[in-house]
């Protein structure tokens, strides 16, 4: 199969097409027509086949004419996408032909893009829901994935923070996995993307103009996910991008939008005064003494009013045989944090040709993007936090004027050089302002699809997809030699920094399918059966280069110029969709995927489905009842694998260079060692069986409509990091396939058009989603004794965790003591409970209290019309959310303001609620309800229609996005993806105007 290239493809193809395409030369006779819509447009590239003479078509033309080769007694057909199929018997004509089509909105929406290929949602056995542009989150939109929050039950994305571009943790239906990736495989115009993120990247999909997105369907259970194998246990997300279509008239798009972001809310930190009064109260002079007369606000320093602008413009239209659209945007986004900046420029283009009377469609997508990104220090969210307000920002005093004139805490060097103070927070507005950490990532998605209707077999086509996919990075990070960045000590790193970074990523894909679709009318059966082959290969590159200062000098050279990991997925997979008399519908699929990750022995895994669904309105008892539109009940089990997250050659033994600091003096000479590195020759895929019963419902006409899924994923092979004995390989820890993990959960949508009259409209969308994870098995045998795996590492302290993994718990549950209070309700420095009553207070004494994942959230949309002027909003809520208050666990004591090394710091106001003097990371009461009901948008259009003569359109919008937040956590924000509250970039609230042509 390696062999196989892609001419050898197309020149098959090609050969194929000549071989078999029939001649109609023999035919005398031809007749002409016309083919409008029910306005009297004529319509472009409408298909005419002649039903009663194989192989014999045309297509209209620009003027919707056409010529077909028939007998006056032949019948023939007319179809076009979004419009309903239509048969004429010439015998009973008039001519010249004059066909009227109407258009099927049913059909429109309806269908739905599914893995490898696309389906009537009537006929879906899987739970896939689909979220087109229409209905898309509005205001400035970096990235895809904010498209589709809230709007999907069963879907949690969490916003990853303020930055530009930031990225959103997705989860469906929760977490499968502890060591490996939680991320749902995302697959853009049948292109499966590499998980993670490219270096320089702000996330993983910032280089995917959301602008040209047309729809994003979510695949959620086995039976609609496991055709994609071993890289569906999280889920699948299929993004398809505006095209042009057949028939399509010139069109011209063109939307600006201007933005301005505001931070809303800042970290409740001590004032200039309070911390006065503080060190005054201590009576100790040298924190008397190092207080000054300021009240600055660090915080308010760093952030900023941001402006951001998204502007875009495409072109789509079709030829008699040729649809078409182009694009290109251009946007530009200040982070509220000082110096962070997005600039992204995208270009898509998409090529669909129709040939041979529509029997070959080709689909050519390419998309190239330039995102530059200039990267603010998120250091200095925490050093606003923790540096003394009670001095300025920049100083007159000359010993500040070789740093820039910035104030800091000073000290001196070994040779009494003033240098800033070992240890001492650094001002904020010199780490944003010295640093220059910039990125430019390029980045080109390609591919090219041939579908071919094979002429010697009705209802058999075959499927070619050669996709390419090529990113690029290139970083560079400039600290000036004057900079207080420069000295990360009292002795070392004085000199600046001026590093060059790069790497490039590439994705190839062969794919290739047969389908055949087949109805037996004698047994009331249709039969849908497709085979496939699929080659996937992932190349990185990495070059090494050496670090270097300001000025140019070299250190940390590197030992080798570059690494080249790699890994490829060679499959195998088919699907069999049967329905017997239109309404019980069987589907299977199989995939066997074998990937280079794993040794011979695991290298293959198989992953099957089985779906059944009943259309129960179609039966006799209901098919007449006009208050049910539709009911169908669905049922699924299936199996899926995960691989993202493994390492290319972990079951491989493998050495690890020592660094430039750790070499080894041999004579005179010094040498790199190699490390021998633990590994599993054994590791295989995680597994996770999923099964899923659903009820899909719409009544009174559809005005009200929505779904219910219960579902259950159970993981096993959990790749899980156990003790070893000692000498048994080369280290006492070992990430082996271990580990259970359960997801159980419930989930619900309905949807309401509560008024639809000729003036008014109005819907509504809500979802709702419970979800229970658990993980049940951890080590090769049960033992009392063991904790867990401890993770959640947080700022204070020295390898302090406050989280773990844990049988019987949910992951990454907070493992704390629990606090003793005072009869006021102040809790007690330093007292915990004895929970196992030995007297002794110890890790035994910890328990478990909640964890970062809600048990409920829930999304809710309503868009009120009147006439052309449009009212909507979106809301989301999460339950049960816990977070640990890092900043307070850190900052909220006396030792944080009034540090032991002599100087003064501010501290967060939790301090007066404690009076701790010093800080107790592993108190229960820094864990938090964060529980919140969010209003993510709410948007105001006006639609003026055509104007100027029906020239233009022009439609107008006003959005505010994060508009508030209710909640009980006092933190910055309640939604934080881990957990774990600090040095978090906040999310701004932000308005924004866009204006909208078309031509």
């Amino acid at each position: 199969m390696k062999q196989i290239t892609n001419k050898r493809w197309l020149g098959w193809l090609w050969a194929l097409l000549l071989l078999v395409a029939p001649s109609a030369s023999a035919l005398a006779q031809t007749v002409s027509g016309i083919v409008k819509d029910t306005t009297g447009e004529t319509l472009i590239g409408v298909t005419v086949q002649n039903l009663d003479k194989q192989g014999v078509g045309a297509l209209t033309n620009l003027d919707g004419e056409f010529t077909i080769k028939a007998d006056k007694s032949d019948r023939l057909q007319f179809s076009y996408v979004g419009y309903k199929t239509i048969e004429l018997n010439l015998a009973t004509a008039t001519f010249p032909l004059e066909v009227t089509l109407h258009e099927d909105v049913e059909m429109l929406e309806q269908v739905v893009v599914i893995g490898y290929g696309t389906a009537q949602k009537k006929d879906l056995t899987g739970s896939i829901t689909t979220v087109t542009d229409a209905n898309f989150k509005k205001g400035l939109i970096s990235t895809p994935d904010q498209l589709i929050s809230g709007k999907v039950a069963g879907v949690q994305i969490v916003s990853g923070g303020g930055a530009p571009g930031a990225g959103s943790k997705i989860r469906i239906r929760g977490g499968a996995s502890l060591n490996a990736s939680n991320d749902p495989l995302v697959v853009i115009d049948g292109v499966p993307l590499e998980g993670g993120t490219m270096p320089g990247a702000p996330s993983a999909l910032s280089s995917i103009n959301p602008n040209d997105i047309e729809s994003m369907n979510v695949l959620k259970d086995a039976s609609a996910t496991a055709i994609y194998g071993s890289r569906a246990s999280n889920g699948v997300i299929i993004i398809t991008t505006k095209k042009g279509k057949l028939g399509q008239k010139l069109s011209i798009n063109a939307s600006t939008r201007f933005s301005v972001a505001t931070p809303t809310n800042f970290v409740d930190v001590l004032t200039g005064d309070q911390v006065r009064e503080v060190a005054k109260a201590s009576g100790n002079s040298s924190f008397i003494n190092a207080v000054g007369k300021e009240n600055t606000d660090w915080q308010r320093e760093i952030y900023q009013n941001a402006i951001g602008t998204d502007n875009n413009i495409s072109i789509a239209g079709s030829t008699s045989w040729l649809p078409y659209r182009v694009s290109v945007g251009y946007y530009n986004e200040n982070g509220i944090l000082r110096t962070d900046n997005m600039q992204r420029l995208s270009g898509d283009l998409s090529l669909n040709p129709r040939l041979l009377n529509g029997d070959l469609a080709i689909d050519l997508n390419l998309k190239g993007t330039q995102t530059r990104n200039r990267y603010a220090d998120r250091g200095a969210i925490g050093a606003a936090v923790s540096m003394d307000p009670t001095h300025p920002v920049m100083s007159d005093d000359p010993q500040f004027a070789p740093f820039g004139g910035y104030w800091f805490l000073t000290g001196l060097s070994k040779d009494g050089e003033l240098i800033p103070r070992n240890l001492a927070p650094l001002n904020p507005l010199a780490m944003l302002n010295d640093k220059e950490d910039k990125a430019t990532v390029n980045r080109v998605i390609g591919n090219v699809k041939f579908d071919y209707k094979l002429p010697f077999l009705t209802g058999l086509r075959a499927n070619l997809n050669l996709a390419y996919d090529y990113a690029s990075s290139n970083g560079t990070i400039f600290i000036p030699t004057h900079s207080m960045l420069s000295y990360t000590n009292q002795e070392v790193g004085k000199g600046g920094l001026d590093n060059i970074s790069k790497q490039e990523k590439i994705n190839k894909l062969l794919d290739f399918y047969l389908n055949y679709r087949t109805e037996v009318a004698s047994i009331k059966s249709t039969f849908d059966l497709m085979a496939g082959y699929s080659y996937q290969d992932w190349l990185t590159k990495v070059y090494n280069y050496a670090d270097k200062t300001a000025g140019g000098i070299e250190y940390n050279k590197p030992v080798f110029d570059t690494d080249l990991p790699r890994n490829t997925l060679l499959s195998f997979y088919g699907r069999l969709n049967y329905a017997l008399m239109g309404r019980y519908l069987f589907t299977a699929t199989v995939r066997a995927d074998g990937s280079s990750r794993f040794a011979k022995e695991n290298r293959w895994g198989i992953f099957p489905s089985f779906a059944f669904a009943w259309r129960i309105k179609d039966e006799s008892f209901l098919k007449n009842v006009e208050a049910v539109s539709d009911l169908k009940l669905r049922l699924g089990y299936g199996v899926t694998g995960q691989q993202d997250g493994i390492g290319n050659y972990s079951y491989l033994a493998s050495y690890a260079l020592s660094g430039n600091q750790s070499q080894m003096l041999l004579g005179d000479k010094w040498y790199h060692m190699y490390k021998p590195l633990a590994y599993d020759a054994n590791i295989k895929w995680e597994q996770t069986a999923t099964s899923n019963i659903g009820l899909d419902y719409a009544f009174v006409d559809s005005r009200i409509s929505g779904s219910v899924d219960l579902y259950q994923k159970y993981t096993k092979d959990l790749l899980n990091e156990i003790d070893i004995p000692g000498g048994a390989n080369f280290s006492n820890r070992l990430l082996t396939n271990i580990g259970e993990i359960e997801n159980k959960g419930v989930e619900a949508t309905l949807n309401v058009v509560p008024i639809e009259t000729e003036d008014w409209y109005w819907n509504m969308s809500f979802n709702v989603t419970y979800n229970n994870t658990k993980i049940k098995k951890l080590t090769l045998t049960h033992d009392p004794n063991y904790l867990g795996v401890p993770t959640g590492g947080i700022t204070g302290g020295t390898g302090n965790n406050i989280q773990i993994h844990s049988e019987g718990y949910a992951p990454s549950s907070f493992f704390v003591h629990k606090q003793v209070y005072d009869e006021a309700g102040k809790p007690i420095e330093g007292l915990y409970a004895d929970l196992n009553g030995d007297g002794v207070i110890t890790d035994a004494d910890k328990y478990r209290l909640g964890d970062p994942e809600p048990k409920v959230y829930m999304g809710l949309s309503t868009s009120v019309s009147y006439k052309q002027l449009t009212l909507s909003a979106a809301l989301r809520s999460s339950i049960g959310n816990y977070v640990y208050d890092n900043v307070s666990a850190h900052r909220g004591n006396e030792a944080a303001i009034l540090n032991t090394l002599g100087w003064v710091e501010s501290g967060a106001v939790d301090y007066y609620n404690t009076g701790f003097k010093r800080p107790r990371y592993l108190s229960d009461y820094y864990i938090k309800d964060a529980s919140f009901l969010k209003m993510d948008n709410i948007t105001l259009s006006y639609d003026f229609g055509r104007v100027f003569n029906e020239q233009v359109g022009i439609h107008l919008s006003g959005t505010v996005q994060n508009v508030f937040t209710i909640t009980k956590y006092k933190g910055l924000d309640p939604e934080i993806g881990n957990g774990i509250d600090y040095q978090f970039y906040p999310v701004p609230r932000t308005y924004s105007l866009s204006l909208g042509l078309t031509f």
